[in-house]
């Protein structure tokens, strides 16, 4: 599993990945970001998640540097003791949340992704 973010044709890069980038050109590669390490530029504890989301659940906006470009991407922390300006790294993890909670069918999204991990 990739943490795909998409790199256009002016060198922009987004994550999460977009079928137009500016000026409306089309991705021309993608960037792996489980790759790369990015630093905490804000964080936050919520104490009222939705069904299936552990309680409490940190979440962070993460910046990473990637060719030269800055990239963020908002995500789960592993911790609840960050601060910003931690560096971290994305990990890999079977469920963001429990399948069998709220009113989704649990074959109907994926339930897979990347939380945040100090370094």
């Amino acid at each position: 599993m990739t943490m795909e973010a998409y790199k256009y044709e002016d060198g922009s890069i987004s994550y999460p990945g977009h079928p137009r980038g500016p000026g409306g050109t089309e991705p021309v590669d993608t960037i792996d970001l489980s790759e790369y390490t990015g630093e905490i530029v804000t964080w936050t504890t919520s104490t009222a998640t939705p069904p299936g989301v552990r309680e409490p659940n940190t979440l962070a906006i993460v910046e990473f540097d990637v060719e030269g470009e800055t990239v963020r991407a908002l995500g789960q922390v592993t911790t609840d003791d960050v601060e910003t300006g931690d560096e971290v790294e994305p990990v890999y993890v079977e469920e963001l949340r429990e399948p069998g909670a709220g009113i989704r069918e649990p074959e109907s999204q994926d339930w897979d992704g990347y939380r945040f991990q100090p370094v």
